[in-house]
């Protein structure tokens, strides 16, 4: 199946500092690519994957699972561990659920957190039915493009295959029992105006993870894929302060800053 235009995913060998980038449910790498390259372009070695039944059509994503995407950005962890010191963890969306549970699980392996709008819970008056709708309708009307700038597009499923859908909202239920296990520094960006997730998951992450360095940052002129949107630039220089504040100063040196 070819892929849609803007999802493949992208690899950039760098520095001694490792940065993990997660997309999010039903898009692409492309909606974070910019925030990968914002940070391949400063040295820093940067994996962003295309998650497992992403990318192509809606279609493929019926067939996947919380457990395969999960497992696509925990080999990408270990890639970049084998390869660098130091790895930060970032996130868009669901990507940010999958970053934080990185977090959870790897401990020292993950140097810090940066998650953009990342999803609790799956809302809507449909999600309690989804155990048994998703039997008998397979998709819902898409949620791609939540973006406030004239003319920006994500590239993502005008429509929510609803088995994934089911898998999401389980994933979430799992993770939010694990988020008090993560302790890294975590910087948590979220726009107050979002019509995919609402500011009260970004809340709810930062009330139940155990992390003692915390940064929150509101992104008032954004909607949800605010990697694509009018503070775009604010969370890539965010996340590029944030890592130089936390990584050893040896391997940031060996890092050419462009």
């Amino acid at each position: 199946m070819p892929l849609l235009p803007g999802a493949e995913p992208f690899r950039h060998d760098g520095g001694e500092v490792g940065v993990l980038v997660c997309h999010g449910f039903t898009g692409s790498p492309q909606s974070v690519r910019p925030w990968a390259d914002y940070l391949a372009e400063r040295g820093l070695t940067v994996s962003l994957p295309l998650l497992p039944g992403h990318g192509t059509r809606w279609q493929d994503m019926q067939i996947t699972g919380w457990q395969d995407w999960y497992a696509e950005v925990d080999r990408e962890l270990w890639r970049l561990r084998e390869r660098c010191s130091e790895v930060f963890v970032c996130g868009l969306s669901m990507g940010g659920a999958l970053a934080l549970r990185l977090a959870a699980k790897h401990g020292d392996a993950v140097s810090g957190v940066v998650v953009v709008n990342p999803a609790n819970k799956v809302h809507g008056v449909g999600a309690r039915a989804l155990p048994v709708v998703r039997h008998l309708v397979p998709s819902t009307k898409g949620i791609a493009s939540d973006i406030a700038k004239e003319g920006g597009v994500e590239v993502g499923y005008d429509r929510v295959p609803l088995h994934a859908a089911y898998s999401f909202r389980r994933f979430l239920r799992m993770l939010d029992s694990e988020l008090p296990q993560v302790t890294q520094p975590l910087l948590l960006l979220h726009s107050p105006q979002d019509h995919v997730v609402p500011p009260a998951d970004s809340a709810r992450v930062l009330a139940r993870v155990s992390s003692l360095d915390v940064t929150e940052r509101l992104l008032e002129r954004s909607y949800h894929v605010a990697t694509l949107d009018h503070d775009a630039e604010t969370i890539f220089e965010d996340t590029y302060a944030f890592i130089g504040r936390l990584a050893s100063s040896a391997a940031l040196g060996t890092a050419p800053h462009g």
